[in-house]
């Protein structure tokens, strides 16, 4: 018997919602065995945060050296990579080892409006990372911020997903979930073709680490075999349905976090 091998390069997040705990959790409710390369240590919690200790580039070489030349993955997720010297080391390893199903999720400001991703490691990670990814997965502001351009209409994140494809990456899916009206579709770009992957929008505040979850999701698909449509369309569900069971929790002051294990729940 084999597992499904799911790796995920992020930073920890003290409070559990968001970053490499969201991410476990996601494979874990997938039936994935996951595992971890922590790029940042982060003191955080509902309402925001407080401390960044990013982990050194030799050390985070070093964690994804022990996975990788023993281990094995069947696919990566990659979040918050705060350091162009990270972002280097990370692209350079997955080269090396020939990784594939790359999720990447360019996390760059946190749920509470916190920023996670320095300026100068900006360029490093469109010119490195990205066009390693299978997918990327920006929210509408990390898109803006790709794409140096403001995106104000779903025409504008059709656009801007397929923009995305010309900038290197494989396929790319932009989150609408900012906008503010009773829907949250995301606009998917992959090669040859386009897709609306749609959800009605759920009122609550408890919406700390989707963007994490929805990508753990979707690196859990690929890594079980789905083709990329198919992982996309269950992840959406997923994190939909994460969201929904978690909304009347009270966990916190601020942004509380998903109900990762609700469809084991007894």
């Amino acid at each position: 018997m084999n597992y499904t091998r799911i790796l995920t390069i992020a930073g920890s997040d003290s409070g559990g919602g968001a970053g490499i705990q969201a991410d476990l959790k996601t494979f874990a409710a997938h039936g994935c065995y996951g595992m971890s390369v922590i790029t940042a240590l982060t003191a955080q919690n509902t309402v925001g945060v407080t401390a960044i200790h990013d982990v050194p580039s030799d050390f985070v070489a070093a964690q994804l050296d022990a996975v990788l030349t023993d281990i094995g993955v069947d696919a990566v997720k990659i979040g918050m990579l705060s350091t162009p010297a990270v972002i280097e080391t990370v692209a350079e390893r997955l080269r090396h080892y020939r990784v594939g199903n790359i999720v990447l999720d360019p996390v760059m400001v946190a749920t509470s409006g916190d920023r996670l991703l320095r300026d100068d490691a900006i360029d490093v990670l469109r010119t490195t990372l990205l066009p390693l990814a299978t997918i990327i997965t920006p929210n509408l502001p990390e898109a803006e911020v790709l794409l140096e351009r403001s995106i104000g209409s779903s025409a504008e994140l059709e656009k801007a997903a397929n923009d995305l494809l010309a900038l290197g990456a494989s396929s790319a899916i932009v989150k609408g979930g900012h906008f503010d009206d009773q829907h949250s579709d995301d606009a998917l770009a992959y090669p040859g073709g386009f897709a609306w992957i749609k959800a009605e929008r759920i009122s609550t505040r408890n919406t700390h680490g989707t963007g994490c979850t929805l990508s753990s999701a979707i690196a859990a698909g690929l890594g079980s075999g789905l083709e990329l449509v198919d992982a996309v369309t269950q992840a959406k569900q997923y994190i939909t349905g994460a969201i929904a069971a978690g909304k009347h929790y009270n966990l916190g002051q601020g942004h509380g976090p998903v109900c990762h294990h609700y469809r084991i729940k007894s």
